[in-house]
């Protein structure tokens, strides 16, 4: 393999400093750091090293929303087993299906998914629903699904996957976009950590790009947590549509 210039070094890093932001906030980070891989390897190998690289980013968005962590525990123990069923199938389906499949999909996914940010508070008054109510036996069923899916497609490609699910966690019961943010971070973690055990077993990861990756997208989950939490919540919110929308017409384009 040829020797790395640091000029690629410095995208790379760059990439995956600013994905780890990102996913703090919102989600789209894959969107930065696949790319950039793909100019130094084959598509497998970064769809492998983009998850390992953004793994301990969403660990230490975590650890950023620890305070609201601690208020939000009963739907990670709802939703972490499909995120981690889902996360498997689609580390699975990786070397069965062409990653087109999904790609083709990201912009429709994340204009629904944006969408419903964006109504969520008049569509749940419509609905009947409360931040701090308790979702419906019906509606939490729905969610469960709905994560199982984006579990599935997290573990395949996952690009967005953070905006996917602050569009359901909308409606779960949680009444703030931090903690929606929290839940969102381990999720997401859980969803790449059981990828990376297939990833790892089939040696598609690129481990001198990974390291360093993953060191700097660490950097930027926490930075971009910390930060984020200064905002008030219909900021992030707003952030979190845009960068959605912004994320969608990026990927057309592609």
């Amino acid at each position: 393999m040829a020797e790395t210039s640091i000029l690629t070094w410095l995208a790379l890093c760059s990439a995956a400093f600013l994905a780890g932001a990102v996913n703090a906030v919102a989600g789209g980070g894959t969107l930065l750091t696949f790319p950039s891989l793909l100019a130094v390897v084959s598509p497998v190998a970064a769809n492998a090293t983009s998850t390992f690289s953004l793994f301990p980013g969403s660990l230490a968005s975590g650890l950023g929303y620890r305070q609201e962590l601690a208020l939000c525990r009963k739907h990670l123990i709802r939703l972490l087993p499909p995120s981690l069923a889902g996360g498997l199938l689609g580390a699975l389906l990786v070397t069965r299906l062409p990653e087109k499949v999904f790609a083709s999909a990201i912009p429709w996914l994340l204009i629904t998914a944006s969408t419903l940010m964006a109504v969520q508070q008049p569509l749940s008054r419509w609905i009947g629903a409360h931040p701090h109510d308790e979702p419906s036996r019906k509606t939490l069923i729905a969610i469960v699904c709905f994560q199982f899916l984006v579990g599935v497609y997290g573990g395949y490609f996952g690009a967005g996957i953070g905006i996917l699910m602050l569009s359901s966690l909308a409606f779960v019961g949680i009444p703030d976009i931090h903690q929606m943010n929290a839940v969102k971070s381990i999720l997401a973690a859980a969803m790449n950590g059981t990828s990376l055990v297939i990833f790892l077993l089939s040696g598609a990861i690129v481990w001198k790009y990974a390291i360093a990756m993953a060191v700097t997208g660490s950097v930027g989950g926490y930075v971009g947590a910390r930060v984020a939490r200064k905002f008030k919540p219909i900021a992030i919110r707003a952030i979190v549509i845009l960068i959605g929308f912004g994320v969608a017409i990026y990927s057309w384009m592609r």
